[in-house]
């Protein structure tokens, strides 16, 4: 009953608003109906919590947890840099400048996608790997931002040669070929997401329960204590800067993992 009380009592609430929408904000009877209306939407959640044995008071503390994960970013103060205590030939680069160059393949003439570090290859030429030409050969840029953003990216670790190899087991468990597959798994995941919502270009936040899948597939790693909002965040700057690749058929980053930024240069 105090479920379809408090369903009733919502509607009769969503009726108030419209009423105070209709006849104006300065309407006193509107605003008081409203406040009626909400005590009694207040009465049924009590009730509704006081059935399944729940404190209000401990459900309104895991609501602020909850939106505090979601909407904003870890405190600066509050980060950890996962490499810090690894030797500097370990740790991911905190400033560094890397470029993305579209070359024709032998052989088949198809386009790749060349990374470079310090004119140094980083991985392999990549194609679209798809029938389709959506550019998703500058997929690594996405890992770049989760360096970025995060301080975290088992595929940046590999690709600029940044693996903890000094602790094995860090090694295997965080950088290895799990945590890996893990990462390319949520990028190639995101840009599924990303393709149906026009790679974000007017879109600043991702469906909660999207963030969610990805949260839980990293779950167990060193990544794990950071926000939903951080993931939000690491996704729509590596999205920035794919856009801006994606224009210019390439260009040269410049990752900034002190101010969580990348940029992108002709």
């Amino acid at each position: 009953m105090p479920l379809l009380g408090l369903v009733g009592e919502v509607g009769s609430l969503a009726t108030a608003y419209k009423k105070r929408l209709r006849d104006g904000p300065g309407l006193v009877s509107g605003k008081q109906l409203v406040r009626e209306e909400l005590g009694d939407v207040l009465w049924y959640v009590a009730a509704l919590a006081h059935r399944f044995g729940l404190d209000l008071e401990d459900v309104a503390a895991a609501n602020l947890v909850k939106i505090s994960d979601r909407w904003r970013t870890t405190p600066t103060a509050d980060r950890i840099i996962f490499d810090a205590h690894f030797p500097e030939s370990e740790r991911l680069p905190r400033q560094a400048a890397l470029t993305f160059t579209l070359q024709q393949r032998e052989g088949d003439g198809r386009t790749v996608s060349v990374l470079t570090h310090d004119g140094t290859p980083c991985g392999d030429p990549l194609t679209d790997a798809s029938h389709i030409d959506d550019d998703y050969r500058f997929h690594d840029i996405f890992h770049l931002a989760h360096a970025a953003v995060l301080g975290w990216s088992p595929v940046s670790r590999f690709l600029l040669g940044r693996k903890r190899k000094s602790d094995p087991k860090t090694d295997e468990a965080e950088d290895g070929g799990r945590a890996i597959a893990i990462e390319e798994g949520i990028s190639a995941l995101v840009f599924s997401y990303a393709a149906r919502h026009s790679y974000f270009e007017n879109v600043r936040h991702i469906d909660h329960e999207f963030i969610k899948t990805i949260t839980s597939m990293t779950a167990h790693l060193e990544v794990s204590i950071l926000r939903s909002a951080d993931w939000e965040q690491a996704i729509m700057t590596g999205y920035d800067a794919w856009r801006k690749l994606r224009t210019q058929g390439g260009g040269t980053i410049h990752l900034d993992l002190d101010e969580q930024t990348l940029t992108v240069e002709p």
